[in-house]
């Protein structure tokens, strides 16, 4: 297992503990960063893996497209309404302009309609993608955090940058966040230089830890918004969000706190959450990361915690990225680190609703990966010791322990 993801906590275990932890490493042969150097994947199945996460990728780019001309269909209606209002005040006529702009509406409308064969096709997989996914949503709802106020949050955040100097691109960045919160405006009003100013928030040794946890209480708001997705898929270039969350295990715990809330209420919508998944590798400060790498680590160190409130927000991450099924073998790898880190919180006693989601994490992993019930076998504890605490936990034992048989 990464040690790089193990929590200080683990390195406590009694000695049994630790000759069982050199066992399931001898057996499952799984070094640093994840990587199991013991089984080479076949090219076919790596290929069909990368071709999987491109046809992913391109659906939900061609997706933010068809949302972006949308908005800014809507933006160019409402203009055009304010100019028809103010051309019939003045007693004139625009008949002209108009047709202008309905000409320039059907030029926009062009490229999504002149769409290829291939296009069409990618747009019918993401819609029966999407269905799947509402039917799992329905029957097996994510744990977010919906009780946060996005006006209220942007107050908070606009109050912690008194005395903070912020450039005129800084400036507009701050007034596009509150058009996107307060004013209920959509995701197009985040301008291209939202996510450096973001970044600076979150880099910036400066700027105070109060203004961090402010920008990421204000994420975790527009979290919850259904377009989130277009401000995520432009942050390729400068991974400032994940970029940030990769060090978590540095981070004050108000900030880990914050980032906790933020990314469980990711998985608010299908699309977000998938960005979370992505096995794409990217390079951040001379390191190979990618999405789902980044997600588990913050998965990990929030779980095994000392804090209850990071419990909380680790547990429901669990539980969320369990409910997923990503067929790839970097997402193999995860099971199996998850499900050792899930093990080691089990030892700590963990209250009722941490427990059940643990274990239904757990019996969701032994499904997806076929490594991860000879783990549980192997390393314990032996879930059955857990019985008597609630009629849900006990219904998630007995699907573990078929598993494990």
């Amino acid at each position: 297992m990464a040690r790089r993801f193990l929590h200080p906590m683990i390195r406590n275990l009694e000695p049994a503990n630790r000759e069982m932890d050199k066992i399931v490493r001898s057996n499952f042969a799984v070094y640093a960063n994840g990587v199991r150097h013991s089984r080479q994947d076949s090219p076919d199945y790596l290929t069909l893996n990368n071709q999987i996460e491109e046809a992913r990728i391109a659906s939900q780019e061609l997706e933010a497209k068809r949302s972006t001309i949308a908005e800014k269909l809507a933006r160019k209606e409402r203009k055009k309404e304010k100019k028809r209002k103010k051309l019939r005040e003045q007693g004139g006529a625009g008949d002209d302009d108009d047709m202008a702009e309905a000409l320039e509406a059907v030029e926009a409308r062009d490229p999504v309609s002149l769409a290829g064969p291939s296009t069409r096709d990618l747009d019918v997989e993401a819609e029966e993608r999407r269905a799947e996914e509402q039917r799992k949503r329905t029957r097996d709802p994510p744990v977010v955090y919906r009780d946060i106020d996005g006006v209220q949050e942007f107050e908070a955040f606009s109050k912690t940058l008194e005395g903070v100097e912020l450039t005129a691109e800084e400036k507009q960045s701050l007034e596009e966040l509150q058009q996107y919160l307060v004013q209920g405006e959509g995701s197009w009003v985040l301008g291209d230089e939202f996510l450096s100013f973001i970044g600076r928030i979150l880099s910036d040794p400066s700027i105070k830890t109060s203004s961090r946890c402010g920008v990421l209480r204000c994420l975790a708001a527009s979290a919850l918004k259904d377009d989130v997705s277009l401000l995520l898929h432009q942050d390729r270039r400068q991974h400032a969000l994940l970029g940030y969350a990769h060090s978590i295990d540095m981070l004050p715990l108000d900030e880990q706190r914050a980032l906790g809330l933020f990314m469980c209420n990711l998985f608010e919508n299908t699309s977000s959450s998938e960005w979370l998944l992505y096995i794409s590798e990217w390079e951040f400060k001379g390191v190979a990361l990618s999405n789902i790498r980044v997600t588990t680590k913050v998965c990990v160190q929030c779980m095994l915690s000392d804090q209850t409130d990071l419990r909380e927000f680790g547990t429901a991450l669990l539980y969320n990225i369990a409910s997923k099924e990503v067929k790839t073998v970097v997402f193999d790898e995860v099971c199996v680190e998850l499900a050792m880190a899930a093990l080691q919180l089990t030892q700590y006693e963990p209250a009722e609703e941490h427990l059940w989601r643990t274990l239904t994490a757990l019996a969701r992993l032994a499904q997806h990966s076929s490594e991860v019930p000879q783990l549980i076998a192997i390393v314990g504890p032996d879930p059955s010791s857990y019985r008597g605490r609630s009629p849900r936990i006990d219904e998630q034992i007995d699907i573990i322990m078929k598993k494990v048989k």
